[in-house]
């Protein structure tokens, strides 16, 4: 499908502001999906940069107390910034978490269960088609899992010509784009690329040039090109940066290895391809310096989901998640607690820790509530929260619950309490998170109201992502 533009009148009671900009494919944004945007005009838009890494555990940073990791340029962030002691990402696996990101809906109103199950669909509008209406030059890097990008060439797990579930990120509104459908290993990434997904730059076509070394700089070497043309352009601009680092297969190259000689060799392949991600957001932070553009760039930091198993094949994957319960595909603490971050000079001034519970799912409605323009007629229900209450230090508790549903386990967290069933709703486990964070003691017997009106909660919204998944969402 070749790029097509256009040119859309958009009316605002007795305004009309034209807009002009790029769709893809079938995402035409206003003829289908968006017919009335309310927009505050803004002089000054910041930037904003979303980085995810793919598997990094809540206690794989040095700022979260690991006795060994280094990771110096995060430690810095922490200090700078919000540090988010209850950040979560909206799935414990990948491809659900991604989706969370870009439309700020919980996955499984659309049919993105889990990993390389379903992918983002047309009708959905993400973070980059709504930002595109207020002039944003948008890029993807790194890893994708929302889709296929190919229908020609046999790619990834599921690219290749018979395939429905082909949504690159040029057909949700992505000018630019260094993209690979699936996870790939953190060194030499294209070492055989027969056996990988590519990295995709466009329909139909791949990169072939500056493979080699560490994953994490072949993905940095992309985006501080486009951030850097941005800039010189005068342009405002989303940057989504999804490091692979450090998901299987887990490889760091010598130099890395070597800061960890003292350790087995599984640990200095895991700590030392997170340390060279590291260093990336550093030289990221340091082009931005560069640039003069870091005062007014929101710069996001989060993890895709606790840490992968250390068992079996799995036992280079040394993550930690700080002593909370669960792993990576679980529900408890340790599968969706993750790092989280965010640095904005021109409106974080005072670095703080903040214990509220937020979520990736909040970005959308946060950067939405930062222009102060609705999208009417786009999918509802939103189920993260807007945060730039938080963020302008006027907010302290959520206004409501974050729901989570993979597989067989269903939970749902509010300010306190977490309730938590992994069979589906027969038995049901609750907690106090605030008194009792690492999910230790069961407490449902001893507060049996509160139970009751979490499940009437919980069920609520896991009926309304059926009627999303049912398609009633889309007009």
């Amino acid at each position: 499908m070749k790029r097509r533009e256009f040119l859309k009148n958009i009316s605002f009671g007795a305004a009309t502001l034209a807009i002009s900009g790029s769709a893809y494919g079938a995402k035409t944004l206003f003829s289908n999906k968006a017919a009335n945007i309310q927009i505050t005009p803004q002089n000054n838009k910041p930037n904003i940069i979303l980085c995810m890494t793919d598997d990094q555990g809540w206690g794989d940073t040095g700022y979260n107390g690991h006795p060994v990791l280094k990771t110096p340029n995060l430690d810095r962030m922490s200090k700078e910034g919000i540090r988010f002691d209850r950040w979560y990402s909206a799935a414990p696996v990948c491809s659900p978490t991604r989706g969370s990101c870009l439309t700020g809906r919980h996955p499984y109103r659309y049919g993105v269960f889990s990993a390389n199950v379903g992918h983002m669909p047309k009708e959905e509008i993400t973070l980059a088609e709504a930002l595109k209406t207020q002039g944003y030059t948008t890029g993807h890097f790194g890893k994708w899992h929302l889709g296929t990008l190919t229908t020609k060439l046999k790619d990834g797990r599921r690219g290749g010509r018979k395939n429905e579930h082909y949504s690159p990120p040029w057909e949700n509104g992505f000018d630019e784009c260094f993209s690979t459908e699936q996870a790939i290993p953190t060194w030499n990434p294209m070492e055989n690329q027969s056996r990988e997904t590519r990295y995709w730059i466009g329909e139909d076509k791949y990169a072939t040039q500056n493979l080699k070394g560490d994953d994490s700089r072949v993905i940095m070497d992309r985006v501080i090109p486009f951030i850097r043309k941005a800039a010189k352009q005068n342009t405002p601009f989303l940057a989504v940066v999804w490091f692979h680092t450090p998901h299987a297969r887990v490889v760091a190259g010598p130099e890395y290895r070597k800061m960890y000689a003292d350790r087995t060799e599984n640990e200095q392949h895991y700590f030392g391809c997170i340390t060279a991600m590291d260093e990336q957001v550093g030289r990221l932070r340091g082009e931005l310096d560069k640039l003069a553009i870091a005062e007014n760039t929101m710069l996001w930091f989060s993890s895709d989901n606790g840490p992968e198993g250390t068992k079996g094949k799995r036992k280079r994957h040394q993550g930690s998640t700080g002593g909370f319960r669960g792993r990576k595909r679980s529900l408890f603490e340790g599968g969706v607690r993750v790092p989280g971050m965010l640095i904005w000079p021109a409106k974080i001034g005072k670095p703080r820790v903040v214990k509220m519970p937020c979520c990736t799912s909040d970005y959308f409605p946060t950067i939405l509530d930062i222009f102060g323009f609705k999208m009417k007629g786009r999918p509802k229900p939103i189920d993260g929260v807007s945060l730039l209450g938080l963020i302008e230090g006027k907010m302290t508790e959520r206004p409501q619950p974050i729901g989570f549903e993979s597989g067989k386990q269903i939970s749902l967290t509010d300010n306190r309490y977490k309730l938590i069933s992994i069979d589906k709703g027969g038995t049901y486990m609750l907690f106090d998170l605030i008194e009792d964070p690492y999910e230790k003691k069961n407490i449902a017997n001893e507060k049996p109201e509160i139970v009751k009106q979490m499940k009437k909660t919980l069920n609520k919204w896991r009926a309304s992502c059926k009627l999303s998944l049912d398609g009633k969402d889309y007009k």
